[in-house]
């Protein structure tokens, strides 16, 4: 019987620290970026193949209506990059919008849209041709402690995407 109990419960205890995927049916849409609040260590590979890091802090600001990213780029080819992104839901339009600037003086503005439980913020811009492009930012295989996001550019209005960054969100400290 003892043995049985053991059993069970390391069977319970193992299915508990699982990762599991955060659905956007759980949640309001108010709530549908909360999982991104805390501190994060990233990690990608640069175009030689090696590793590169980096931080993110997110915090919720101006009476938990907003959400504030501090992202950091500290290892590789990147170092010394840094942006910050404002995220805010609008209950009036149910659209969830931000802008994101950085040090090296990119304004961007996207719009969320969801898909599955991927969520995604996206924009419509011009390359430097003229050529329309879309580009997209898609947070991915969500759970309590770890993500995936990438950013993706599509020039056949979103037929096909193209990767040009994936970065392995891990929180700090786990």
């Amino acid at each position: 019987m003892k043995r049985y109990l053991l059993i069970l419960f390391l069977l319970i205890v193992g299915i508990s620290n699982a990762p599991a995927q955060i659905s956007l049916t759980e949640i309001e849409p108010e709530g549908y970026f909360d999982f991104w609040i805390g501190q994060w260590d990233l990690q990608w590979k640069a175009s030689d193949g090696t590793i590169e890091r980096g931080t993110n802090k997110i915090e919720k600001i101006l009476d938990g209506k907003v959400i504030k990213e501090n992202f950091e780029a500290t290892v590789g080819e990147m170092d010394g990059y840094i942006g910050k992104s404002y995220s805010v839901y609008n209950a009036q339009t149910n659209q969830w919008k931000q802008t994101w600037v950085d040090n090296q003086g990119a304004y961007l503005d996207f719009v969320g849209k969801f898909e599955d439980n991927d969520r995604i913020f996206l924009r419509h811009s011009q390359d430097s041709s003229g050529t329309s492009i879309i580009q997209r930012m898609v947070f991915y295989d969500i759970s309590q402690d770890q993500f995936s996001w990438r950013w993706e550019k599509s020039t056949d209005d979103g037929k096909s995407w193209h990767i040009l960054w994936k970065i392995a969100y891990r929180r700090h400290g786990k």
